[in-house]
């Protein structure tokens, strides 16, 4: 089973189709084609670094007479886009003002929403407050002055 980080957008909207579902694990994608897959994700800088980064190995690599060690520098970048892409993406999401529900495990994104459906469904019907059986302070009477039973000081006796 995979797990999926459940994010929701600002303003916590009633409506849970404008949720998140981000699969924590590896990416297939990312160690593939890094710039790629961050660039469809929308994370821009994120893509633009991993493409910089990359050619620098790449000519750093070239300019050293290094041969095939330079493109395995290269895969450096992959490596650490493919196992911390979703984490790229999720920190992302927080930036953007998104926040962190939960995590739900599925087989399947389908199965995620569904399950995340369900436990919405669930709080929404926890959230009614018990009835109070003490009453608040607030609505108590205020404090009567003068005398009062009891060991206290009263100022001009002794």
């Amino acid at each position: 089973m995979a797990t999926y980080v459940v994010m929701e957008p600002p303003g916590r909207s009633e409506k849970v189709d404008t949720t998140a579902f981000v699969r924590d694990g590896f990416t297939w994608l990312g160690l593939l084609v890094p710039p790629l897959w961050l660039a469809w994700h929308r994370l821009w800088i994120e893509a633009g670094l991993a493409f910089v980064v990359m050619a620098l190995l790449s000519m750093a690599g070239q300019n050293l007479g290094l041969g095939v060690a330079s493109s395995l520098l290269s895969t450096l970048v992959s490596f650490y886009v493919g196992l911390e892409g979703q984490g790229l993406r999720i920190a992302a999401l927080r930036r953007r003002g998104w926040h962190e529900w939960g995590v739900v495990q599925a087989g399947r994104l389908d199965d995620a929403d569904i399950r995340y459906a369900l436990d919405v469904e669930g709080h929404a019907e926890e959230a009614a407050p018990p009835p109070r059986i003490v009453p608040d302070a607030a609505l108590a009477r205020p404090a009567q002055p003068g005398m009062a039973l009891g060991l206290t000081h009263i100022p001009g006796r002794p």
